[in-house]
């Protein structure tokens, strides 16, 4: 046997030798078409023909030549790429008879200088990879003029985009977008992709981004967040664009936007303004206080103590935000500025924002509820008007102090105030239809708010390259006042559905709520090049944490007054924290292999205060954050990674020590100071292929995760009151679990001249929780599919057709009969076509289907459909006028079905219906090369 493998392996090594030796090879020149130009380093390789996988890869030389010898005999394809230039490409054949190819001058034709009567063999990559980036040719995809690169995004494999703007790539949501690696706009990728003209992109890239010291380092720590950034065309770097629309619709609806922006090579200015009641909004969808710069990679590891709180869990607070629910108001307004200067040495980035948002509607929640014996069922009916007032200001400053220094310095303000009204009514039946519990709520509430954190990065490399250090500081602090009203009564019932006597429960008081919070978070991380593939790095953090929560509730002296103190409802609680956090990491880099492990120590002391009874709860503990990312680049196309983390988390001061509420009376929840933290294990792998010349991709993502020890939700049901009283326990017998797979895959049809994305996943859980003492398992699965097809010819036509089955599995084990398993379907076609006399009819619609289950007995559908004819005038055709139909069949229903632990629940809620909207558009672009 060793023989034969020994002459196999001579033989292979002799016939590698022979192709050398015969001279299996190709050469060549790389000009400029027009100028004659030698192409210094343009980019030359070789493919096989059969299955686009890469053979050989060269650069050209100082005079302008190439050659790549040691080939094979075989069918493959020269490309040659230069920034700037279309991609040359051409079919090549090597044998006994012809073992060398000579391609004489390769001739390359600037993008800018494309005429439709030049025939020329160039393509467009629409996909390839650089390290863990994938990059997608933005010229591959075909967008009509004047649109925005939303649409651009919607025909990219792997991302899908919502009817309301928000981007999942490869499983994931999208946290950012930016512009050139810069933020525009702030934290809000839609004023991005409704703003950017989709003909001024080049290059879009989408990455987990680091943090900024795991980028600056090289040394992973584990921090992620799925990001596209949009690399501009170097003739769109300068001029100016926007939009400005204004439109008035039947049932006194009214939209109005305005956009402008200007570029100036590294200079960015920008601005927008919307107000509409249509729900055709822009900025600030929501208003998180927290959210006033990137994400906090302090190091801190996980596993510290917070303290749930902020503006009033006790009464209802609204986010500023507009879901789809409800009737909306906004008004919103927003300027960026960002700039470099001094060779780029210095830049700076500043955003401001304003919202005024006004949303007000219905709720209807049917809820059933699952004991190991019965069942009850619930309906609760709440009407709202919410209104809120935010205004949100950051801004980040950088300089290269040396060559090897580098100091950024960041910060953000926000301001808020929120008022909301909530009226509910609820009634509890049991199995049989009586009645078991009845409730009217009226909740008032005001809230102000404001916030500030400002934080410093400096970094510096030194002479021995990978050693670097890093220091990283910031402070975030929060205050949040909250005032308002809760008055409910309560009513409960015999078995027959009688009311009891004396049993109806009045209150009426006026509640206060104070909570301010100051956190200093700290990092400092040093890393050394132990070989020249392998490196280490450690870091120390510490965190300081002081907030503190005023809690108060007062009972009527007489009608109108509100002096009486309720201490039972009242406290108030000082946390006070200090973390220690030490880690050590190593990256190991080599050839097509990055590996990067290491664990993190997280020490937490902390001491809660109860100011009315000076009483305090003490607890130290050290938690552990191990983790583990390996990247393998099986080819410059084709790339495999697979991750592990682990994190200690610990249970929150509400768990342990919760504070009592009383808005809800039929719900109560009890501390359990016994809690123990659990421990999340989070597995995840990822595999990405691109065929070059076939334009096919094809990426796939898992996941699975399992928490030890999880902390789950004890209830304890009255049968006779229907009072149900929650508590936070451990589960140490069983572990709760998380999977998933998605599965996208990409190709340009040719016999067809369309794309056509497949996006597959599947996902599924298993949680536990006690019902009345009785362990409850609660799995739940889904299953969905989308096919999306994409045909489109500038000028002519756009057509868009997906279609999506799901399956989903919802099923508790105490009442198996009561689940919530069936089919739904979804489908979202679009057309538009493009007629002589600057006509354009447009038409889209959105179908949704949920079949009935065991649960609810009753199908649902509806078919949203719209539709609009443009007039468009100018030259530019960047005037138009708009006349569109939104939901003709009326069918805007608000609908929707989750489960949770015991519970199956089904919503039903107030949307926008039918309307007709006429508007005038202008669309203007004076951009260079446009």
């Amino acid at each position: 046997m060793k023989k034969i493998i020994l002459s196999l392996f001579l033989f292979l090594l002799g016939s590698f030798g022979l192709y050398a030796q015969n001279g299996y090879a190709i050469k060549g020149f790389v000009v400029d078409t027009a100028y004659t130009a030698r192409l210094v380093n343009s980019s030359v390789s070789v493919w096989n023909a059969k299955d686009s996988t890469l053979v050989k890869y060269s650069r050209v030389g100082s005079n302008g030549s190439f050659s790549v010898p040691a080939l094979r005999p075989g069918n493959f394809i020269l490309l040659v790429t230069y920034p700037g230039y279309a991609d040359y490409w051409e079919k090549f054949s090597l044998d006994s008879v012809k073992k060398e190819k000579d391609f004489g001058k390769v001739n390359l034709l600037l993008k800018a200088n494309l005429l439709s009567a030049v025939e020329i063999k160039g393509a467009v990559n629409a996909v390839k990879m650089n390290g863990d980036t994938t990059e997608f040719n933005a010229d591959s995809y075909i967008i009509q003029p004047n649109s925005k690169v939303e649409a651009l995004l919607k025909q990219l494999p792997g991302v899908q985009v919502s009817k309301d703007g928000k981007i999942t790539a490869q499983g994931k949501a999208v946290d950012k977008v930016l512009v050139d690696g810069e933020e525009f706009f702030g934290d809000d990728p839609t004023l991005v992709t409704k703003n950017i003209r989709g003909d001024m992109v080049d290059k879009v890239q989408l990455y987990d981004r680091k943090s900024e010291q795991a980028s600056f380092t090289g040394i992973d720590d584990g921090q992620r967040a799925k990001t596209i950034n949009l690399k501009l065309k170097e003739g769109k770097k300068n001029g100016a664009f926007g939009k400005v629309n204004a439109g008035l619709a039947t049932d006194k609806m009214y939209e109005g936007q305005a956009t402008y922006n200007r570029f100036r090579g590294k200079r960015k200015f920008g601005l927008y303004g919307n107000m509409a009641n249509t729900g055709n909004q822009m900025g600030m969808s929501s208003f998180d206080m927290s959210s006033l710069d990137d994400m906090d990679f302090s190091g801190g590891g996980g596993g510290m103590v917070t303290m749930v709180g902020g503006m009033g869990e006790d009464l209802d607070t609204f986010d500023g935000g507009y879901g789809g629910q409800g009737i909306p108001l906004s008004r919103a307004g927003g300027l960026h500025y960002d700039n470099k200067w001094n060779s780029g040495k210095e830049s700076v980035n500043g955003n401001y924002k304003v919202n005024n948002m006004n949303v007000e509607g219905t709720r209807n929640v049917q809820t059933q509820n699952n004991y190991a014996d019965r069942i009850t069922k619930s309906n609760s009916d709440e009407a709202y008007t919410n209104s809120s007032f935010g205004q949100k200001l950051d801004g980040k400053y950088a300089i290269k102090l040396d060559s090897m220094t580098n100091l950024k310095v960041s910060f953000g303000a926000s301001l808020k105030h929120s008022e909301t009204q909530n009226i509910f009514s609820e009634s509890t039946f049991r199995e049989d239809d009586t009645k078991l519990n009845a409730s009217d709520r009226n909740l008032d509430n005001k809230t102000n708010g404001k916030a500030f954190r400002t934080s410093v990065l400096w970094t510096r490399k030194f002479q021995k390259k990978g050693r670097t250090l890093s220091f990283n500081v910031s402070e975030n602090i929060t205050q949040n006042h909250a005032n308002g009203f809760l008055k409910s009564q309560n009513r409960f019932y015999d078995k027959k559905g009688v009311l009891l006597p004396d049993s109806t429960e009045n209150t009426d008081q006026y509640k206060t709520n104070k909570s301010n919070s100051a956190v200093f978070n700290s990092n400092l991380a040093y890393s050394e090049p132990i070989t020249a593939s392998f490196a280490a790095q450690v870091n120390y953090g510490l965190n300081v944490n002081n907030s503190s929560q005023d809690r108060r509730s007062y009972n009527a002296s007489t009608p109108g007054e509100y002096t009486v103190l309720d201490s039972l409802f009242s406290n108030n609680y000082k946390l006070d924290q200090l973390t220690n956090t030490a880690g050590l990491m190593f990256n190991y880099r080599k050839e097509k292999s990055v590996l990067n492990f290491g664990t993190r120590l997280v020490a937490v002391k902390f001491e809660q205060k109860n100011v009315f009874t000076d009483e305090s709860i003490k607890r130290n503990f050290v938690n552990w954050s191990p983790q583990l990312n390996y990247q393998y680049m099986m080819s410059p196309q084709k790339s495999l990674r697979f991750s592990y983390g682990g994190q200690t988390s610990q249970p929150g001061i509400d768990q342990i020590q919760p504070v009592r509420v009383n808005t809800d009376p039929l719900n109560i929840t009890i501390g359990n100071p016994n809690l123990k933290p659990s421990f999340n294990n989070n597995f995840s792998i990822g595999y990405n292929s691109f065929k070059l010349l076939s334009s096919q991709a094809l990426m796939v993502n898992g996941s699975y995760s399992f928490t030890m020890n999880p902390i789950m939700v004890n209830t304890v049901r009255d049968e006779t009151t229907g009072k149900s009283i929650y508590q936070a326990v451990n589960l140490t017998e069983k572990n709760n679990t998380n999977y998933g797979l998605n599965i996208g895959f990409g190709s340009a049809v040719k016999a067809l001249d369309m794309n056509a994305n497949v996006n597959l996943s599947a996902n599924g859980s298993t949680n536990y929780s006690f019902l009345n003492s009785e362990l409850n398992q609660t799995k739940s699965y889904g299953f969905s599919a989308n096919l999306n097809l994409m045909k489109a010819k500038e000028s002519k036509y756009n057509f868009n057709l997906d279609f999506s089955p799901n399956y989903n599995i919802s099923q508790s084990s105490l009442q198996k009969q009561f689940n919530d398993n069936g089919w739904g379907f979804s489908s979202r076609p679009s057309m538009t076509l493009y007629l002589p006399g600057k006509i354009e009819l447009s038409s889209d619609g959105e179908y949704e289907f949920r079949a009935k289950t065991k649960s609810f007995d009753e199908n649902f559908s509806r078919f949203i459909w719209n539709a609009s004819i443009s007039r468009k005038f100018l030259k530019d055709q960047s005037l138009y006028l708009t006349i569109s139909a939104k939901d003709i069949l009326n069918q805007n229903n608000g609908f929707n079905r989750s489960a949770s632990e015991n519970s199956i629940v089904q919503t039903n809620y107030t949307m926008i219906r039918r309307y007709v909207i006429c508007s005038l558009s202008w669309d203007f672009n004076k951009m260079g090369g446009a």
